[in-house]
């Protein structure tokens, strides 16, 4: 099976996997998708998927207002929205085609208004500036992107006055109340349509106004968690960026501190240990949402403060943990709805939720607990004919829209991190043994997997096995090891260290440059590799499903 699988990874044609190009632009986007040296193989149904998700991508990459393409939300949403294709999903496709990444961060600082507010989308029409609908903080994935690449400071430049300037538009426009959180003023300024949360909020700031809030709302404004989290990220991210400059990030340190007590004061509730939004009334509105996820993919609280809210709420079967997690409500509450066949946020899973977990999870180590979300989410892709918007949480059927690129996204990401290559913002690569499991009526989904990138001009292979992984480098075998572990390298492939990547302990040993390096690792737990021995770096155990 090794060689089968090194035989068709090695002879795919990618323009013949992705089919005719529609547009123009397409050629070259795909070129610099191939100098990534990307490809997947495996047996079962995941790849044919994959190469699906790819062409769909291309079709997601458009020139507007300008030559260069940037990235559109796809299917019905025809632009590009800051709260997720300027952000994380030009964060994730940074890693395959950072060109497009870059021209999609720069349109937002290009359209950005002259007291300061950036756009919440660019479409073919213009910017526009209607609401705020911020998630994902701009600074950490324009950080993450630069430093996944090499320090542009041209490009830091450019987005941290932008970035500046649409902070101080919000600190004077959207803390009406002079408690130091951030304001909502309708239900699009955080995206979450149709959720019970903003149930009799209108949708839109008052006439269409983005400083203005509804005045005869008996609710408005509320302190909202997820947009002050936002802030709060933001502005640690930007004190870093700062600092990259030259210049003194100590004021954008004090912000955020400030930014994270009015979190805690203003939106944390102690009792039910859940982050709320509070409303003109200084009441909790006490909906418990994703926003929780949000919070969290923000950077708030340490390990235990996380670890607590795995097992209260995201890993919990009756809150957030559904059978294709994570939904959108918490399934215990009455106004939970789980149908998928429109926009909503009032109980689905959405791929934005999605393909924000991953960085709520790993900025905690909590990467065992991570793939019990990955695990079920690829055996629902591997289904996959339209990459919807949303899924069911109970049967992961696709719901509303199509080619829509978070879900196309989802895919790429996904299987890059649970059994391909990964390059990081630390200057790491893993190389993660691990293959899908069939948890569906036992259904092939991708028993064997194979992986390549080109790193540096060195071109990396990872063959993983159901029992075994092995990486190539320029062609010649260079590392194997049991499955359930992740090696970690430097940029070159030098061995740095193994993560348990199972909830079992792995026993064994990895041959690597002519040595034989045994181990015993659990989940979790990462050895670093030091005079030639493995050694324990930490050992933080794992946090289980909850009832």
């Amino acid at each position: 099976m090794r060689e089968q699988l090194l035989k068709r990874l090695r002879s795919i044609d990618m323009a013949q996997k992705v089919g005719p190009m529609k547009k123009e632009s397409d050629a070259a986007v795909l070129a610099e998708w191939e100098r990534s040296g990307v490809r997947f193989a495996s047996t079962g149904r995941l790849e044919t998927v994959y190469y699906h998700a790819l062409g769909k991508l291309l079709d997601c990459i458009v020139p507007t207002g300008g030559s260069q393409p940037i990235l559109h939300e796809g299917g019905v949403y025809l632009g590009c929205w800051l709260e997720s294709t300027g952000t994380i999903n030009a964060e994730l496709l940074a890693r395959f085609i950072p060109s497009v990444s870059e021209a999609t961060y720069r349109a937002f600082a290009v359209h950005q208004r002259e007291d300061g507010l950036l756009p919440y989308k660019v479409t073919a029409d213009g910017p526009m500036f209607r609401q705020i609908q911020m998630v994902t903080p701009l600074a950490r994935s324009v950080w993450n992107y630069d430093a996944l690449h090499g320090r542009n400071d041209d490009f830091l430049r450019t987005m941290y006055s932008a970035m500046s300037r649409h902070d101080q538009w919000l600190a004077e426009n959207r803390d009406t109340r002079g408690t130091g959180g951030v304001e909502a003023f309708c239900t699009f300024d955080t995206g979450h349509d149709l959720s019970p949360r903003f149930w009799h909020v209108p949708d839109t700031p008052h006439l269409g106004d983005p400083a203005r809030c509804y005045p005869d709302s008996p609710l408005l404004p509320f302190i909202a968690p997820d947009l002050t989290a936002n802030v709060y990220c933001q502005r640690t991210y930007l004190a870093r960026i700062a600092a990259t400059l030259g210049e003194n990030g100590e004021e954008w340190r004090v912000k955020a501190e400030e930014s994270l007590q009015s979190l805690f004061t203003q939106c944390f509730d102690t009792e039910d240990y859940f982050f709320y939004d509070r409303d003109r009334h200084d009441r909790f509105v006490r909906v418990q949402s994703d926003v929780l996820l949000r919070v969290m993919a923000c950077e708030v609280g340490d390990r235990a403060f996380f670890d607590t809210m795995l097992q209260k709420y995201l890993l919990n079967t009756r809150k957030f943990f559904a059978k294709y997690p994570f939904t959108s409500m918490a399934m215990d509450d009455p106004r939970f709805d789980p149908f998928s066949s429109y926009n909503s946020w009032s109980g689905p899973s959405n791929f934005l939720s999605l393909i924000r977990a991953p960085h709520a999870f790993e900025h905690h180590d909590r990467h065992v607990e991570l793939t019990w979300v990955m695990f079920p989410i690829l055996a629902a892709i591997a289904k996959m004919k339209r990459f919807a918007q949303c899924l069911s949480p109970w049967t992961g059927e696709e719901g509303f829209t199509e080619a829509y690129s978070p879900a196309i996204l989802c895919v790429l990401d996904y299987v890059e991190r649970l059994c391909g290559i990964m390059p990081t913002p630390d200057g790491e690569l893993w190389f993660t043994g691990l293959v899908p499991y069939d948890f569906d009526h036992g259904e092939e989904i991708a028993p064997y997997t194979a992986y390549a990138r080109s790193v540096d001009g060195a071109v990396f292979e990872l063959i993983n096995l159901p029992e075994s992984s092995e990486v190539l480098r320029g062609g010649e075998s260079y590392a194997r090891f049991p499955a359930g572990v992740r090696l970690i390298t430097d940029r070159s492939g030098k061995l740095k260290g193994v993560l348990g990547m199972s909830a079992r302990t792995v026993e064994g040993s990895i041959l690597y440059q002519g040595a034989e390096l045994e181990f015993s690792v659990k989940g979790n737990e990462l050895l670093e590799l030091q005079e030639g021995t493995l050694r324990r770096k930490h050992d933080i155990g794992l946090v289980y499903p909850t009832y």
